[in-house]
Formats: structure tokens, sequence, C-alpha cells
């Protein structure tokens, strides 16, 4: 879509006061920008952390994508960090809750507000929250700052070391680094809680009439398995929808999908992180999109709750309890880095002499799924976080390049926190060492993980 007009307007130029000056600048405070600063932090850098909305943690407490780690059993094999920071401070203050379909603990996205908070406090980061970047400040193709805006008004931040945590790529485009983005992107999803369930009754009809499994997936799920998934327990809804359409109920829309999973049922009667409703057609880098499924994906839960509460047993009296703060994205934006990570590299367990982390060999997305029970995993290359054209800049999270098989795994919110933690220890050992974060010493970069924690090989 052509978002703008023919006419222009010429903004003044103006000078602009220079708000910090700091070693490390993140830019997005998702799972991979909270690591990232963390993980600077803590290698010695002055870090500060950018964040547009009123929160810390992106698509957890945002979004509200409470399953953290649902591909988790008990052969899976994982890089630890942070990630299992996140998981630990969670259960410490009461924020987990049981994840139906792994062995691992759903993190309450309210709770998680504040396990960020703290986690960022502790480390020492600068935090700013309410703050949008708006432009890359560039000299001779290093990148020196960002120009950032708020209701205090336009200022510059200056950095030695800038980490794109957006998701989206949005400093590395700003920036001219050159990136892919697909014509048919995956599909978006307004997340959302309910309560009123009855506990007893729904898991009844769970276990004893649907008995879900991967097998089941079909729809905008469909996918094909390696076959060791197909017999696992999954929470998958898709048949009141399915069956609300054929009696006339729920009328189909050739651009959302009904039906899909959700991650914790509580004794109070809440059934959290509702992912039933898919929007296609969405450009998460058009803002005139973004509205329109953000309007069309409230409307389409009110759907789904309805069909929910004549179809789902347990679901007759449930009301919504809200709405995730923002749409979920999951694909826009990559990156065109020194290393474009394969299909093959996730499927045949690669491994990198760069390495800054490791993720269990899992695959959600492109038609494919491949739950990791096997202790199978690949590595990550330091060069997936570097982009063309632009020094002094690396990318965390679901930005990373790789081609479409491979960001249906490194998406995921655990390896975006390897990766995040990976940059902000490159950020900060090479303004240490006064080299370009390409020309860090590896032993140095993995020296430094394993007193982080972080398994790498």
């Amino acid at each position: 879509m052509n978002f703008y007009t023919e006419k222009k307007h010429n903004e003044k130029n103006k000078e602009l006061p220079i708000y910090k000056n700091v070693d490390v600048l993140v830019v997005g405070s998702g799972p991979s920008g909270l690591a990232a600063a963390i993980a600077s932090s803590r290698t010695g850098a002055k870090t500060m952390i950018v964040e547009r909305y009123g929160c810390f943690g992106g698509v957890i407490s945002q979004v509200g994508v409470e399953g953290f780690a649902w591909y988790r059993h008990t052969n899976t094999i994982e890089a630890g960090g942070i990630a299992f920071e996140f998981e630990e401070r969670a259960k410490k203050i009461g924020g987990e809750l049981k994840e139906v379909q792994s062995i691992s603990q759903a993190l309450d996205a309210e709770y998680f507000k504040i396990v960020a908070d703290e986690l960022i406090e502790e480390a020492g980061v600068l935090p700013l929250l309410h703050t949008m970047v708006v432009e890359a400040i560039l000299e001779n193709g290093v990148i020196k700052g960002v120009i950032a805006e708020g209701k205090s008004g336009r200022f510059a931040i200056m950095a030695s070391r800038i980490i794109d945590c957006t998701g989206d790529g949005d400093v590395a485009a700003k920036a001219g680094a050159p990136f892919r983005k697909r014509d048919q992107l995956h599909s978006v999803t307004p997340l959302f809680n309910v309560k009123g369930v009855n506990k007893q009754k729904f898991q009844n009809y769970i276990e004893n009439d649907l008995k879900p499994t991967y097998a089941d997936w079909k729809g905008e799920w469909e996918m094909s398995t390696n076959g060791k998934e197909d017999h696992l327990f999954s929470p998958y809804l898709v048949k009141p929808f399915t069956q609300a359409i054929a009696d006339g109920y729920l009328v189909a829309d050739d651009m959302i999908d009904y039906g899909g999973s959700y991650s914790s049922v509580t004794d109070e009667g809440d059934v959290t992180q509702l992912n039933v409703v898919f929007i296609r057609g969405v450009d998460c880098t058009d803002v005139e999109e973004l509205t329109r499924a953000e309007i069309t994906g409230r409307k389409a839960v009110l759907n789904a709750i309805r069909v929910m509460n004549k179809y789902v047993p347990g679901f007759e009296h449930a009301k919504l309890r809200n709405f995730g703060m923002t749409l979920g994205t999951r694909e826009s934006r990559q990156i065109e880095g020194h290393y474009s990570m394969t299909g093959d590299d996730v499927m045949n367990q690669a491994r990198f002499e760069d390495s800054i982390g490791i993720f269990p060999e899992f695959i959600d997305g492109n038609g494919i799924l491949w739950i990791p029970t096997t202790g199978r995993y690949y590595q990550i290359p330091l060069r997936a976080l570097l982009p063309y054209k632009v020094k002094n800049l690396l990318v965390a999270g679901r930005a990373i390049s790789g081609d479409i098989m491979a960001h249906a795994s490194f998406r995921n919110m655990s390896c975006c926190v390897v990766t995040g933690q990976g940059a902000g220890v490159v950020a900060a050992l090479s303004i240490r060492d006064n080299v370009d974060p390409s020309h860090v010493d590896i032993k140095s970069i993995h020296c430094e993980l394993e007193r982080q924690k972080v398994r790498y090989e």
C-alpha cells in the first residue's frame, strides 16, 4: 500500500538536544531487547534501552504470548542464560502458569512486566519508555545514534553501538541496511484472554471428546511433521469453528481464519493466550494496514467468543477478560546479514565457529512443525546478526538474517533471547576491545557467554 500522498511538507531543520550518550543503545524491549540490554550491561557497557510502549516485555507483556517455551519436552536442549532467568524470576513472584502442552511454565503477561522492570534495574540499564525511534544518525556508513520522539519532544540519543530489537528491523531499515520482506507474510493475531470458564467441564471436553494432537492442525495451522509430533497433545481448537461455519453461525472470511490454541486454564476459570484468530494480508510495517487489522481483529475476537459460548462445553458463560495491547506479528522485515541462516541449518544441526548460542530443532511455520523431543539443536552464528552496509549496528530477534524456514524457528521468543543476549555481549566486548563487532575475538565472546551461563556449542 502506498501510504503517502503526492503532496509534500518541508520539515524545518533544527538542532536537537542530546538526551544521553551511551556505549550501547538497545531499541525495543521484547525478549531479544531485554536480553541484549541486560547482557550488555553485565558485560560492562553503559547501556540504555528504549521502548515505545509503557512497559518492557514485547510479545510477552504487550501482546500476551505467555507460552514462552511451549516446545519444551524432556529431551529438549536449550541455551539457558537469560531465557531461564525469565522463567525463574516469574516463578519467584508467582507469575507463572501451567503451560498445557509442554513441561514448561507459561509467563503471566502482567507479572512479567514486573520481572522485566526488576531485571533492567538490577543490571543497571538506563530505561526509557514511551519513546519511539524515528531516524538513524549516520556518518559515512557508521551508525552514531538515533533520533527519538516522545511527549517530551524530539531528541537525539548517541551510542557507540546500537542493537535493533524492534522485531521489524526498524532501525536497520532507517539506517539503510538492506533487508528482505516477502509479498505474502505470515498472518497476524489479536491475542486475548477470557474469564468465566467452567474449568472442569472444559477440560473434560478437551480430554474426552476433542482429544487434540499436533496431527489435527489444519487451516492456517496446517503443518507437515516428521512423525514424532503427531501423537503429542496440543491444545488445538478448530472443530467448534468449522462446525459454526457449517451451521451458518459464523460467516467464513477469506482474510480471517478461525481456530487455534490456548496456553493455560486457571482454577478461577480464566483461559489465557487464546490464539484463534488469524488475519491474512497484513504488512506490519504499514500503519494503515496495522490499523485495519487491529480493528478487524477485535471484531473477530468477539465472533470467536460467541462461537465458543455456543460450541465449547465450559465456555457457555465465558466473557472477554482482555485483549493484548497490540497485535501479535510473526513476520515482517529480515535483514540481509553476513550470513543468512537456512532451513537446512535448522534441520541438520548446523555448527558455526562464531556461534553465539544454540536453539533446539524447533520449527513452527511455513507449513512445517517439528517439536524438539530428541535432543537435536543448531547453533546461531554471529554473522546472521550483522547487517551489510551499516557499521556498529547489530540486529537481534526475529529480524535476523535467514530464509523463511529458518525464520520459522528463530522467530520464537526464547530464540530471540539467545540472539539478544549474544548481541549484547558482542556489542559490549567490541567497545571494550575497540574493534568492529564483526572482529571481536570469538574466544572472548565464548568466555563471556559461559560466564553468563549461555550454552553456545
